[in-house]
């Protein structure tokens, strides 16, 4: 039997990166998908492919930063499947520089999609994982959630965000069966890391690195939870980035 069969699974950041390499795993261990994510020409192509490993893959064009686009979202899960079991909420965009010289408008969007999307994403899943009495949330966040790298205020903010708002979700739900975890990527071939970084500057690992840990996260015993996770290349600078 596959680690994930009978789960259906939501992963917002589904279509690119990230987010569709922890959607492939997730696939090719039995999951049924909902992907979430903004770019319908993305969607229809991530589904695509998904679908060749024999689950059920559907997606919803999704805002995360809309309440309105993160409430259908749910609503179209749960009438299509008919429960969530797991939550993977991978959106996220990097943004930064000088704290002196950083725009208003910069810090709001990081904020907004790293932290207040998962929010309202999590708001959304409590509400149908606490009626059916567990489930499992995965929050994607960073190794800027411990060691910052300079210039990166609001990328860095928004993580430290998301471990907090992990704690605060396995905390409310835990008398419901309800797990929440924080996965922390080091350097990831992802697109939001080479365009902020460049490519061969730095240690890196495939997506498929934390895609298996993800698995491994979501296909714990219900009664288990991974708090925090940090998986990264053994050559990456980390403590102290040094």
């Amino acid at each position: 039997m596959s680690q994930l069969e009978n789960k259906v699974c939501i992963i917002t950041g589904g279509a690119t990166g990230i987010g569709k390499g922890i959607a492939m795993s997730f696939a090719q261990n039995g999951a049924d998908l909902i992907l979430a994510a903004r770019r319908k020409n993305l969607l229809e192509k991530a589904v695509k492919e998904l679908r060749e490993f024999g689950t059920q893959v559907e997606f919803v064009v999704t805002d995360i930063t809309n309440e309105h686009d993160v409430k259908n979202l749910f609503s179209t899960t749960l009438n299509n499947f008919g429960k969530l079991d797991v939550l993977v909420n991978n959106s996220g965009v990097g943004g930064g520089g000088p704290l002196e010289d950083l725009d208003l408008e910069i810090w709001l969007k990081v904020i907004a999609v790293n932290l207040t999307g998962a929010f309202l994403c999590t708001k959304e899943a409590m509400k149908i994982m606490k009626e059916q009495n567990g489930g499992r949330i995965i929050n994607i966040g960073s190794i800027s959630a411990q060691m910052p790298r300079i210039n990166s205020a609001p990328y860095t903010s928004s993580k430290h965000g998301l471990v907090g708002l992990t704690k605060c979700t396995a905390l409310e739900g835990r008398d419901y069966g309800i797990s929440a975890g924080c996965l922390h990527p080091g350097n990831t071939e992802s697109e939001l890391l080479l365009s902020s970084i460049g490519a061969n500057k730095e240690p890196m690992m495939s997506v498929n690195e934390i895609a298996y840990a993800a698995v491994t996260m979501a296909a714990l015993p219900a009664n288990t939870n991974m708090l925090e996770a940090i998986v990264l290349p053994v050559k990456q600078k980390y403590v102290g980035r040094g």
